[in-house]
């Protein structure tokens, strides 16, 4: 369901959310200060990117049925051996 505000309201909330980013900047700016002036490695901007996610690779209904095929192959040679 959506929700229509008119722009008095979306004004009053863009004006409340940069008030809290501002407190929120401070609070980051007192914690680096008590820190040495210096930020975490971890969110170091010269900090290395991370590498990209592999992409998965979707297997077809025809390559699981046959590897479901070699499988059983697998299992009824091994039984025959076992009872043999």
């Amino acid at each position: 369901m959506a929700v229509h505000l008119d722009r008095p309201t979306l004004e009053a909330a863009l004006v409340g959310y940069q008030r809290q980013l501002e407190d929120i900047q401070g609070k980051i700016s007192e914690l680096r200060r008590r820190l040495g002036g210096r930020a975490p490695a971890a969110a170091a901007p010269s900090a290395a990117p991370r590498p990209a996610r592999r992409r998965r690779h979707k297997m077809s209904a025809e390559g699981r049925a046959r590897i479901a095929a070699a499988q059983r192959a697998r299992w009824a040679k091994f039984k025959k051996k076992k009872d043999a």
